[in-house]
């Protein structure tokens, strides 16, 4: 929520008022000089929303803020143009309301619209969180990055490579929620003081690296736009899309990495397909290209690139992983079960050639077990496995 500034004002005294942590106030108010509030700026209250009230007989500032457990000089910091001693009742004013559940609760058939929307909530509610497309994809949809934290390590996590695998957006979204909650409400997850994480941690979310594919399993081919004859051509007219894996032109974008990708290349289909085309050439498709920038751009000490199903963690990549690699997997490995594995005969993957290219820490994590896409009633057990991996992430 908003308040405006008034005389004496600062933003240690809105972290006292409103009991939330003073980082969380700055990171929120980035376009403002903390040593130079003016008289009428608009600074948001991260993890509130504003609630009304109607005043009833015998009410007071005084007497509301009483009841609602809340310091009577926020109700009037809220609340400027109210007269304190000429409340009438049936007037209305202003309410704050901490927010303590999660907002994230529709995870089923996760479409794009559904994260953008969620996005929209989320940001709105948490300015701390920091919004930016990296790119798009062939049907011009975002490719949406998210940032939270204000510290030197820099840490990413991934989703949605694969079509059938969407359900790994909801989870990456769902912790993101969760973080934002526990920083806002002075609330520990798992034992962990996360504003510790948020002030040493810049972590970098893309939740749907594969919107269009995404849409296309979940919606089908009138999803795909006018690409929609091209998708139905490819699966031999079928109009359940639920095997797909590949992005809407038919390529494999986690085969996409110039990372032994003419290997690759030589067992997979040669042409556009459901799944496995690895192109006609590395780096070919707009949404491997921002995934591939953004990791040019940035020093991530750690990747972790979600995928389902197996419960499996793949850490190494022809020897060139660093020593920490180890360590980190086998933390991963404790707080979710999930088996480290190093190698594996598979190439051109994300994981593949960031482990090349930076030498650090990278990991493909297969979440969950069955057949792709997973079943939702699967989502709390592979929530509860994964948190652990994505806190791990930050205090590794």
């Amino acid at each position: 929520m908003k308040i405006q500034v008034i005389q004496g004002d600062s933003f240690w005294y809105y972290s006292q008022l409103f009991g939330i942590s003073l980082p969380l106030i700055i990171a929120s108010n980035q376009q403002l000089n903390p040593n130079q509030l003016m008289i009428g700026q608009e600074v948001s209250i991260p993890g509130y929303q504003a609630g009304s009230y109607t005043i009833q007989a015998n009410d007071t500032l005084w007497s509301i803020a009483q009841t609602n457990q809340i310091p009577v000089d926020l109700l009037i910091r809220i609340n400027p143009d109210v007269q304190p001693t000429q409340l009438q009742i049936g007037q209305t004013i202003t309410l704050p309301q901490r927010v303590t559940n999660p907002l994230i609760a529709d995870v089923n058939n996760y479409t794009y619209e559904k994260m953008i929307a969620d996005l929209q909530q989320l940001i709105d509610l948490y300015p701390f969180i920091q919004q930016q497309s990296i790119g798009n994809s062939v049907l011009d949809r975002d490719i949406v990055e998210l940032q939270i934290g204000t510290g030197a390590r820099q840490k990413h996590i991934n989703g949605s490579f694969h079509a059938q695998e969407w359900i790994t957006t909801p989870v990456i979204m769902l912790f993101l929620n969760e973080y934002a909650l526990a920083l806002t409400n002075n609330s520990p997850i798992r034992g962990l003081d996360m504003l510790t994480y948020f002030e040493t941690n810049t972590l970098s979310l893309v939740p749907m690296v594969n919107p269009d594919g995404v849409n296309l399993v979940i919606n089908g081919a009138e999803a795909a736009g006018p690409q929609q004859d091209f998708v139905l051509s490819l699966n031999n007219g079928n109009t359940d899309f639920s095997g797909w894996k590949a992005n809407i032109n038919g390529v494999d974008l986690n085969n996409q990495y110039p990372a032994l990708w003419e290997t690759e290349a030589a067992r997979k289909p040669d042409a556009p397909a459901p799944r496995d085309f690895p192109g006609y050439e590395p780096l070919s498709e707009p949404e491997a290209i921002a995934m591939a920038d953004l990791a040019r751009a940035r020093s991530f000490e750690i990747m972790n690139a979600f995928h389902t199903q197996g419960e499996v963690i793949f850490w190494g990549y022809q020897g060139m992983e660093p020593p920490a690699s180890e360590t980190i997997v086998q933390e991963y490995n404790r707080v979710s079960g999930y088996e480290a594995i190093q190698y594996v005969d598979s190439f051109a993957g994300y994981k593949d050639w960031f482990i090349q290219e930076f030498r650090r820490p990278g990991y493909t994590v297969e979440l969950g077990s069955g057949v792709n896409p997973l079943p939702i009633s699967q989502f709390d057990e592979i929530y509860q496995e994964t948190l652990g991996i994505m806190l791990a992430t930050l205090y590794m």
